[in-house]
């Protein structure tokens, strides 16, 4: 039995998890346990562990691929053009999902029940809700000007040490920058290394989110635990609207504000690209992952959409490291989400921020399942929201990170075709040509 489990792909290990762990918070309550120590004690610790095996992964996940992912841009007039205009491309759509995600958020305030904070209503920790209220009431315009005297840290080591990501992002994006700088010699030799950082660390994230089932079970059922009947009815509500909330701002996002991009910079037919790129979608879909999806996506751009290998295998690689349209928009409404849970009122400044914060962490953002769970830390840590916040969206987070994932990649291959477009390619997705 237990074998079969986990045989399973890890997308329905967690909806299992998910299933017992409502089953097992229900049954265990705030009181049962053996040996003196209750499950909800149980529960605490192996959420909390799980929660510090995320952290830990942080800093050597984003810097090793933000150095990689610039890098990889390469030197050259024609590659400075091309990776001008990608990384242009990518800042823009990041950009604009963030700001439909905002929007959204807002609108549908998912945090709120008939306008009550679901911190009430869930029992939630109404302490963190204080310390949190009391760190965004003190946000200000000061701290937007703050936000980029961080991102020029005095020192990096104590940067990563303190938490304070957006200097070490900075830093890294300078990095991997002057890498392509230097003597072709040295400049392998790093690019290298970095990438061998990567690796390993893409490898160390998969071993912890083989343990997201646990994870997950964990920190669902400590807090179905402490809620009675009504509040777990609650839950479900609640977490359905934020859904539903993350799920319309991507579906905007993918079939109207890049659709648009397609059809007026790169006078494409957005149609005829979506069947072209509908098996790397699909494929991307059931992975959760853009860079497992990668060899198939640049297939689909290449045979279906008649984007050139020059272009595709630059533009594609280095998107599936640095642009993450729906990581971006989830994490901003996440973030958001969360500080309407605990009944917060943020301002513009501090919305502000949220989107600044959101665009530079979705950049080091890895192309593998849940890796976003690890930028929406940094963006809460920013704002002044506990971290410990991210156990009210881990029920549905592997099912919307199968939607933002489809989002990535599509965007990825909108952007090979524009830049291909602007490169002077005129054989994209021409209409005699055969789609498979």
């Amino acid at each position: 039995m237990f074998k079969a489990l986990l045989g399973l792909k890890l997308h329905w290990q967690i909806l299992i998890a998910l299933v017992l762990a409502v089953i097992a918070g229900i049954f265990a309550g705030k009181t049962a346990g053996f040996a003196g120590i209750t499950f909800y004690e149980i529960f605490s610790f192996f959420g909390a562990l799980f929660m510090n095996a995320l952290k830990m992964i942080i800093i050597p996940l984003i810097f090793s691929s933000i150095i990689v992912g610039v890098a990889g841009i390469g030197g050259g007039d024609g590659l400075a053009r091309m990776g001008g205009r990608t990384l242009l491309y990518y800042a823009t759509t990041s950009l604009f999902a963030i700001l439909l995600g905002l929007l959204f958020v807002n609108t549908l305030t998912p945090g709120l029940i008939n306008g009550i904070p679901v911190q009430e209503i869930l029992g939630l920790d109404v302490e963190q809700g204080k310390i949190a209220a009391a760190k965004v009431a003190e946000r200000g315009v000061g701290d937007i000007a703050g936000v980029f005297l961080n991102m020029v840290p005095s020192n990096v080591v104590a940067a990563a040490a303190n938490g304070q990501l957006l200097g070490l992002i900075f830093f890294a994006i300078l990095f991997g920058y002057f890498i392509t700088k230097i003597q072709e010699a040295y400049a392998e030799a790093q690019y290298n290394f970095w990438q061998g950082v990567l690796e390993v660390m893409m490898k160390i994230t998969d071993i912890v989110m083989k343990f997201a089932p646990l994870g997950v079970f964990a920190l669902v059922a400590k807090v179905i635990a402490g809620m009675n009947g009504n509040e777990i009815l609650s839950l479900a509500s609640t977490l359905g609207w934020f859904s539903l909330t993350v799920v319309l701002a991507l579906a905007t996002h993918v079939f109207v504000v890049l659709p648009l991009m397609l059809k007026f910079i790169a006078r494409v037919n957005p149609g005829r690209h979506f069947r072209a790129m509908s098996p790397a979608m699909l494929t991307a879909f059931s992975t959760a992952s853009s860079s497992a999806t990668l060899p198939l996506t640049m297939e689909c751009v290449e045979k279906n959409a008649g984007v050139s290998n020059k272009t595709a295998s630059f533009v594609l690689p280095l998107g599936a490291t640095v642009n993450m349209d729906g990581t971006a928009l989830y994490e901003c409404v996440a973030a958001m989400f969360i500080a309407q849970a605990y009944g917060l009122e943020l301002s513009f400044t501090v919305q502000f921020t949220v989107v600044l914060v959101a665009l530079l962490t979705s950049i080091g953002v890895a192309g593998i399942p849940a890796a976003s769970l690890v930028a929406i830390t940094i963006i809460l840590g920013v704002i002044g929201l506990p971290v410990e916040a991210l156990g009210l969206i881990l029920a549905v987070d592997r099912i919307l990170d199968m939607f933002r994932t489809s989002v990535n990649v599509f965007s990825d291959s909108c952007g090979a075709v524009i830049i291909g477009r602007l490169e002077g390619e005129e054989n994209i997705l021409q209409e005699e040509r055969a789609l498979v």
